[in-house]
């Protein structure tokens, strides 16, 4: 037995040296953490349970049959982040370049259906060189694999990408249909790269201008965060997990401890009265939330809106806030997008959603409504409608037009509206209501510009202000600024066994 015993261990050593020393010192060198490292920074200390360690190919072509590729390149299995179970996946590219083959996405796959089967997030450290060409259609077919697994995980249990190296091709699916992607700035994803590119279309185009983090948060919306480096992107995982439940049967973790509810004197200085005046609407969520801690999702896109995590008297929300500094905070085609699978993630896992309201209206433009605005707003009207967890709104200040149903109004099924006095809920701004329904009478006048001041300001005082909407019963109360934390905590505790039935169905068809 201690014969048999030391040659197991042997086994497993070399197996856990994936392609050598060689390579993992080289992976080092350029400022990455190996497979192995990954797996170890983000799970607690000796939680990790390896599954499939000897797990081989079966492929005996293309030299395959003579080829070392320990664990067939990816390390699969079980751990704990902050206490609570994950299945996980970290591809090892010092082993044919992390390339996947049939056995290797066998391998994730199995993961994933044990996450779903347990009922826990699932984390995949992506670092590939793509498919396994040796292994041809097999390899295809592994992907396929992996991308129906993902879609059958999906609002089920959360599950995060972590793009920590070369993620190219086919790969790239896999974390397109997962809730999350993390990428870090030594890491690249596009479909097809800058060389085919370039023979294809003749445009140059660099790898990080192509497929790099920050092309991918600014331009194309693909990812959810940045991270310099491995080590960030970890820290990021473990702080996402920390506001998420474990599956779609549960509640987020209550976190226990004393949080003030005390009347707030600066909070209303932030927002100006005059509702041309920009301001930051991180500054209002900073002091509602718990700590001023504040877990923002695709910070550098569609900045107009703000989307993140928080807590509020140690229960996470979501939090969806137009942006006052960027565009005014209108809504546009890639707000909308930004907003609305925000909104559908915290309806899946049962995260109360808090929508701060600032906003003018829709974006007006030849591109807008050729790039599809109709459809695209549209997807927040049907994410909101469809939303069946506490949701709470709280309205800053402007909130016109279809822009202002769109921010989770009550007739979208918003729980519990409140309006601070400085809120304007009205189809259209003041002045240009004005110009259509007192055109006649402010042509007529003799002092027209004096006449057309008189009007805005009757109607300003008609309609854009939060008691007429009040009187309607669209909005709950008007409060202090200074009393919203307390409000909205309360409000939150009232909710917090919500149950709302619909109509039975297989799905519904949002709009695309």
């Amino acid at each position: 037995m201690k014969k048999r015993t030391a040659a197991l261990r042997a086994a497993q050593e070399k197996a856990r040296l994936g392609g050598g020393e060689a390579r993992l010192a080289k992976q080092r060198e350029q400022g990455k953490l190996t497979a192995r490292e990954r797996l170890d920074a983000l799970l607690d200390p000796e939680s990790f349970a390896e599954v499939g360690l000897f797990r081989r190919n079966r492929t005996v072509t293309f030299g395959m049959d003579t080829a070392v590729m320990p664990a067939d390149g990816v390390i699969t299995g079980t751990g704990s982040v902050l206490g609570r179970p994950v299945h996980v996946a970290s591809q090892d590219f010092s082993v044919m370049g992390g390339s996947a083959g049939e056995t290797h996405n066998d391998k994730v796959v199995s993961m994933m259906k044990a996450a779903l089967e347990n009922g826990t997030p699932f984390v995949f450290f992506n670092d590939s060189g793509g498919a396994r060409v040796q292994e041809g259609i097999d390899s295809l077919s592994g992907y396929g694999r992996v991308f129906y697994a993902n879609v059958l995980l999906s609002g089920v249990v959360p599950q995060i990408s972590i793009i920590a190296g070369p993620c190219a091709g086919g790969a790239v699916y896999s974390p397109a249909l997962t809730d999350f992607i993390i990428q870090t700035r030594k890491a690249h994803m596009f479909i097809t790269g800058p060389n085919v590119i370039k023979q294809v279309t003749g445009e140059d185009v660099t790898q990080d201008q192509l497929g790099g983090a920050d092309t991918h948060m600014a331009v194309s919306g693909v990812n959810s965060f940045v991270a310099d480096d491995d080590e960030q992107a970890i820290l990021l995982a473990k702080k996402l997990l920390s506001f998420l439940p474990q599956n779609n049967t549960e509640d987020a973790p209550l976190v226990e401890g004393e949080y003030s509810l005390d009347y707030d004197e600066e909070i209303g200085e932030i927002v100006p009265v005059d509702g041309k005046a920009g301001y930051d609407v991180r500054e209002v969520i900073g002091r509602m939330v718990d700590y001023a801690d504040f877990l923002e999702v695709q910070a550098g896109y569609a900045t107009n809106i703000v989307v993140g995590f928080a807590r509020i008297n140690g229960r996470s929300i979501g939090i969806v806030a137009n942006q006052p500094n960027s565009l005014a905070g209108v809504l546009d085609i890639n707000a909308s997008d930004k907003g609305s699978k925000f909104i559908r993630f915290c309806n899946a896992f049962n995260i109360p959603i808090l929508t701060l309201v600032d906003v003018p209206g829709y974006l007006p433009g030849v591109a807008q409504e050729y790039g599809g605005i109709i459809r695209h707003g549209a997807k927040m009207l049907y994410a909101y409608s469809a939303a069946t967890v506490p949701k709470i709104t709280v309205v800053l200040r402007k909130a016109y037009g279809g822009s202002y149903l769109a921010m989770a109004a009550k007739d979208l099924g918003a729980d519990r509206v409140f309006a601070w006095p400085t809120a304007e809920i009205a189809v259209m701004g003041a002045e240009g209501a004005a110009a259509v329904v007192f055109r006649k009478e402010i042509a007529a006048a003799e002092d027209p510009e004096a006449r057309r001041a008189e009007l805005v300001a009757e109607y300003r005082d008609t309609f854009a202000t939060p008691f007429m909407a009040a009187s309607r019963g669209l909005v709950d109360e008007i409060i202090d600024p200074g009393d919203t934390r307390r409000a909205v905590a309360m409000a939150l505790e009232v909710f917090a066994n919500k149950r709302e039935l619909r109509p039975s169905k297989k799905h519904g068809l949002g709009p695309v």
